[in-house]
């Protein structure tokens, strides 16, 4: 489980929240008024995410060419056209 902070009390413990993190790969949740806002994660996580959200795009980018391939492009003015633009 990852532990919640309010602002106010990770503002007073930011250098020891951040060592959490950093060494101890823990992740913190900042709160304001009660509600989840942020989250402090290690760089290693960060690296992470990332590189999946790489991955997803690249095989995003990958359908969408497969579909150029496949059916074609429109021309601008045609879209336009479409769009009523």
């Amino acid at each position: 489980m990852n532990p919640r902070k309010a602002f106010s009390e990770a503002r007073s413990d930011l250098t020891g929240i951040a060592n959490h993190v950093a060494y101890g790969h823990d992740r913190y949740i900042l709160t304001r008024n009660g509600q989840d806002l942020v989250a402090m994660i290690s760089m290693d996580d960060l690296r992470l995410l990332e590189a999946l959200e790489d991955q997803l795009d690249i095989e995003t980018a990958k359908k969408i060419d497969a579909d150029i391939k496949k059916r074609g492009t429109v021309s601008w003015k045609d879209a336009q056209k479409e769009l009523g633009l």
